[in-house]
């Protein structure tokens, strides 16, 4: 079987992404069942390996995994000999040497799953590296929008916030652009990436001019962590001019999705009447984001032979 990696969507094909989209699609009836558990990856294992806190991606994951029957090793850097000094590579390889399948990667710098990908002979899964791509998460956001009706060829997709700091919005580019849709960029003018062309997103400086007409609008946390500070005045300013509330969703599209990839920062970028709201779908998202991970499981450990249940 030749081994398949996602390590971005920047390199990964439309029909590639299709393919993730459909599979996904039709396991979701697993997690309608009583017993929630098929057989299809029993007797694989694979390593959650995650340097940087996580709840929604690293639990998804896990379930996941357990959903189609595989077993999990969870890393945890604060109990490892990562504190000891072992490089990446070396933690990696012994994991390997355990007889793991594969490697699910969240690290916090740019190019670490890449990297790995060179090392190790099993197939490695980017959980998020660094402010570069977060793959499964843009794959289970184009799923949820497909699932509300969506049609990607032509549809305007409004991304605003932090975007240079934001990997979600990177991968959420590259896998829309090439599905057809239309990505706008908005956020402060520091928070915009230099590259943000290269991407395939129109760059708009007005939050309301993003959010009008839109199909989608995607709102970013404001990643303060990775932030050196004086990117913008105040959290108050950036509310008024960037933050999503009644009155600019109303120009969107009627019936626009309202989406987020969490944690949401309430009352800064997304008011609660908002997230909470009938065009809200954040939650859905969570849901997407365990078929979407099932999917991309079983493509990297299952083959390429269509999904037929169990």
């Amino acid at each position: 079987m030749h081994r398949w990696d996602l390590l971005g969507l920047e390199n990964t094909s439309a029909s590639d992404i299709v393919w993730i989209l459909d599979t996904a699609k039709s396991m979701s009836d697993i997690m309608t069942r009583d017993i929630k558990k098929v057989p299809t990856l029993r007797g694989k294992s694979v390593c959650t390996l995650f340097f940087e806190p996580s709840t929604r991606t690293r639990s998804s994951f896990e379930l996941a995994c357990k959903y189609l029957s595989a077993d999990t090793l969870s890393f945890s850097t604060t109990t490892s000999s990562v504190r000891k000094g072992e490089t990446l590579a070396d933690t990696a390889l012994n994991i390997q040497a355990m007889g793991i399948d594969a490697v699910v990667i969240r690290h916090q710098s740019s190019g670490a799953p890449h990297y790995l990908a060179q090392k190790l002979k099993c197939p490695v899964i980017n959980a998020g590296d660094g402010m570069h791509e977060h793959p499964t998460q843009a794959l289970l956001d184009m799923y949820t929008m497909r699932e509300h009706g969506v049609n990607f060829e032509g549809a305007k997709v409004a991304i605003i916030g932090d975007i240079a700091h934001s990997r979600v919005a990177r991968s959420n580019a590259w896998g829309l652009t090439k599905l057809g849709a239309h990505v706008v960029f908005c956020g402060p003018p520091t928070l915009i990436p230099p590259d943000a062309d290269k991407l395939g997103a129109e760059v708009v400086a007005d939050a309301d001019e993003a959010v009008r007409d839109a199909d989608v609008v995607y709102m970013l946390r404001l990643q303060l962590e990775r932030q050196s500070g004086g990117l913008f005045p105040s959290v108050r300013e950036y509310r008024e001019l960037y933050g999503l509330n009644r009155r600019r969703l109303a120009l969107a599209k009627r019936g626009a999705l309202v989406m987020h990839p969490g944690p949401m920062n309430r009352g800064v970028e997304i008011e609660s009447d908002v997230a909470d709201g009938p065009q809200s779908v954040i939650l859905e998202q969570v849901t997407g984001g365990v078929l979407v991970r099932m999917a991309v499981l079983f493509r990297a450990l299952g083959g390429g032979n269509e999904w037929a249940g169990s």
